[in-house]
């Protein structure tokens, strides 16, 4: 095949149009929560301390781990996905399914690497918009963090102690 008729990916299952109208819906999401927030007045913060990037850190973590993996929201992927295997700590895989902009959204919501770009916007979002109420939610979602680490160490531990 000539050099200038190749596909991006030589097979032409990479859903490109539809990438791109999901990177056109986060842009166009930013730029109205700029809108609105400027129109009414919200004043971005000057600084963010560390405390807090480590707080939206382990939300952000936590936020696209439910999202893309927890049993639980099997409902919201479903229509773009499909199980392939359940994993352990009630985690599940799930691969994208059909075409463009539906094979995108599949993509999107079965990869914590890449819905965590979306899951942090929206919480830097709220820290500018209602920094109280986003540290409260990040403060519960990274409680969640500790617990599921904890829940690894435990039983890293008892199988330690059992052999």
């Amino acid at each position: 095949m000539a050099a200038g008729k190749r596909s991006y990916d030589d097979g032409g299952g990479v859903p490109l149009g539809g990438y791109a109208a999901l990177a056109t819906a986060f842009a166009a999401g930013a730029t109205l929560f700029a809108a609105t927030a400027r129109r009414r007045g919200v004043r971005l913060p000057d600084h963010v301390p560390p405390w807090d990037v480590l707080l939206l850190g382990a939300a952000t973590y936590k936020g696209s781990r439910l999202l893309t993996k927890d049993k639980v929201t099997s409902f919201l992927r479903a229509p773009f996905t499909r199980r392939t295997e359940e994993i352990p700590a009630g985690e599940v895989m799930d691969e994208p399914r059909g075409d463009g902009v539906r094979r995108a959204v599949g993509d999107l919501v079965s990869c914590p690497f890449c819905s965590s770009v979306w899951v942090a916007g929206a919480l830097a979002g709220g820290y500018a918009w209602a920094p109280r109420a986003t540290r409260l939610v990040c403060a519960g979602l990274g409680a969640v963090t500790l617990a599921d680490w904890l829940q690894y160490a435990w039983s890293f531990t008892e199988q330690r102690v059992e052999g």
